[in-house]
């Protein structure tokens, strides 16, 4: 696949950098021709220097045959208006863009626009590192109904199988981190000491998925 990044930080270089590995053909947009260093002299894909929102500049690095457009250069007014002109003016179904404040991400979400809010993720993973309770949304569909989220887990389900935990509970667990790994658990999957569950959730029902979590299995329910 070809794939179109604005932005040539350190994210941007990086990202550009893993694609190429991968074996993808990768265009990096940047408006300072010194950024391309970071690329390094082992890069092999193109290097454009321009406004990444400018449509000619697009098609220089290859827009119109590019499977996927990313935009994480330092600016979120440049990042979601290049997003748009990727999906709306050239048809790029794979859009992701980077922002830096969470309020507008979740708008822009609910445009259609996949964001990473960088700034949000990072300060939300050290909370629940700190302060672990509760549920942490990590996704929502753009209705709001159904969220995906790490809910905080009482040490007293340790030991029993997450078939156990859905029953009870009424979620479904979408993948389990254990000791950094994310791993998709099975029916006869146990819970472990330093698990992280992840799950699937109606947004209404928050709240009792929450209390269930925290109070623990029922009497008995092995």
């Amino acid at each position: 696949m070809h794939i179109v990044i604005m932005g040539c930080g350190r994210v941007g270089a990086a990202l550009a950098q893993t694609l190429e590995q991968q074996g993808h053909t990768v265009a990096v947009v940047d408006q300072d021709p010194t950024a391309f260093r970071r690329l390094g002299s082992g890069f092999g894909g193109r290097r454009v220097t321009g406004v990444g929102f400018d449509q000619d500049t697009l098609r220089e690095a290859g827009i119109e045959e590019a499977g996927a457009f990313a935009a994480v250069s330092s600016g979120d007014n440049s990042n979601i208006i290049a997003a748009r002109v990727a999906r709306e003016m050239f048809g790029i179904e794979n859009v992701a863009a980077r922002i830096y404040d969470p309020r507008r991400a979740e708008v822009y979400q609910r445009l259609g626009i996949p964001t990473v809010a960088t700034v949000r993720w990072t300060a939300d993973q050290m909370l629940r590192r700190l302060l672990p309770s509760g549920a942490e949304p990590l996704w929502r569909d753009p209705s709001g109904g159904v969220q995906l989220a790490e809910v905080h887990t009482s040490a007293s389900w340790i030991g029993h199988k997450v078939s156990t935990l859905q029953e009870e509970t009424g979620v479904r667990v979408a993948f389990l981190t254990r000791l950094g790994e994310a791993i998709l658990p099975s029916s006869q999957t146990v819970l472990q000491e330093g698990d992280l569950v992840h799950v699937m959730m109606r947004t209404d029902e928050i709240e009792k998925v929450e209390a269930a979590f925290a109070e623990g299995p029922e009497e008995g329910g092995h």
